[in-house]
């Protein structure tokens, strides 16, 4: 009997996380202490296996927006972001969620960002 044997290599692609600007960071430092330390954990997921990790923790907006979805005692937040070429992931807006629906100024704003910055690249 012969056994071939299989090696399975898996490459560490890490993925880059970037925000939009300082006030994106800023607010996420803002976020009461258990919602950073879901945000910690998530994205440093995100940083080892990509920006999709799939229900409840991320969600599909649409046309490449997608929201990271944070809940803890203290409430609910959201951060929007997006995906370009090269592994890279831009966090775009961060929001304390107050009602069941995204408020329309929050995904516009989270939109603008996400068009101007894939325009730049």
């Amino acid at each position: 009997m012969h056994v071939n044997n299989i090696f399975v290599i898996i490459l560490s692609v890490r993925y880059t996380i970037t925000y939009y600007n300082n006030a994106v960071e800023q607010a996420l430092l803002a976020l009461p202490a258990h919602m950073q330390a879901r945000y910690i954990h998530l994205s440093s997921r995100m940083h080892e296996y990509g920006a999709h990790l799939g229900e409840p923790h991320t969600k599909a907006i649409g046309n490449g927006l997608f929201e990271l979805r944070l809940k803890s005692a203290e409430g609910i937040a959201r951060v929007f972001y997006c995906t370009l070429i090269g592994q890279r992931i831009v966090m775009l807006h961060c929001f304390v969620k107050k009602s069941q629906k995204i408020p329309l100024r929050e995904l516009h704003l989270a939109e603008t960002r996400m068009k101007e910055i894939k325009n730049e690249t």
